[in-house]
């Protein structure tokens, strides 16, 4: 038997439940929805997050042996390292909030949470938001306008220096991964948003009607039982009592 941890039943996770069919289903309220935009912030958040890294790594490395050849030369870049440091961090949190309310609708979509925990995933999908856009707005402006310099040298040395090194380019703009890193983050903060938008509204129509779409739910207003599609020969029996004539009936009352 299945342990079941804060209510979660574990063995509703099941890999089938990543099926197109299952994950993409509209018999939850905004399901579909969901399911598409928490993974677009998820993956760009977390694809700016890895080509930011790549390049965060590059520039330690030339400072590193810059340095450690010319002990007089000093590599100025904690500009790009910062807010590439930081933007590694809001990766993880825009993944850790998103991918786990992706996970959450996917294996319990209609598990019953506290006020409180609700209080938190609206909390929490708002500031990585937040940290988000300033994370986007900083990696923008530094990429575009700023690059790393050498002192303690004259500058025609510090060139030298920089030459002889190798990649990475000292000005971040002309670094494709600095470009990358940037411009992928843009898609990534909007659906960030965009989620918590969704996941805001979600709540809303979650608290007033439950976790099911208006379809599937009774003339009441109940949710519905079963959320599995009926069964061929069910449907097929309804459909041939619909489809019958008067006559058709009657005989078959008789």
């Amino acid at each position: 038997m299945a342990p079941v941890i804060w209510g979660l039943d574990l063995k509703d996770m099941q890999w089938g439940k990543f099926k197109g069919s299952y994950m993409f289903n509209q018999v939850y309220h905004l399901r579909r929805t969901k399911m598409i935009v928490y993974q677009i912030a998820m993956i760009m958040c977390v694809i700016s997050e890895s080509v930011g890294t790549a390049a965060l790594s590059d520039y330690v490395d030339q400072q590193d042996g810059i340095e450690t050849r010319h002990p007089g030369a000093h590599v100025h870049n904690d500009d790009f390292v910062g807010i590439a440091s930081y933007n590694i961090w809001v990766g993880i949190a825009v993944a850790t909030i998103f991918g786990s309310g992706f996970f959450f609708d996917l294996f319990w979509p209609e598990r019953t949470e506290s006020r409180s925990v609700r209080l938190a995933w609206k909390i929490c999908s708002l500031v990585v938001s937040f940290m988000a856009l300033a994370d986007a707005i900083a990696l923008t402006v530094i990429v575009a306008t700023k690059k790393s310099y050498i002192t303690g040298v004259t500058p025609e040395v510090a060139h030298t220096l920089f030459s002889q090194n190798g990649p990475p380019n000292p000005v971040y703009r002309h670094n494709a991964d600095c470009v990358a890193s940037a411009v992928i983050l843009w898609p990534g903060m909007i659906a960030a948003f965009a989620s918590t938008y969704i996941m805001w509204r979600s709540h809303q129509h979650d608290d007033q009607f439950g976790p099911k779409a208006a379809a599937f739910r009774n003339t009441k207003g109940e949710e519905s039982g079963s959320t599995d599609m009926p069964a061929p020969h069910t449907e097929a029996a309804t459909n041939g009592n619909v489809n019958a004539t008067p006559a058709t009936r009657g005989a078959a009352v008789v």
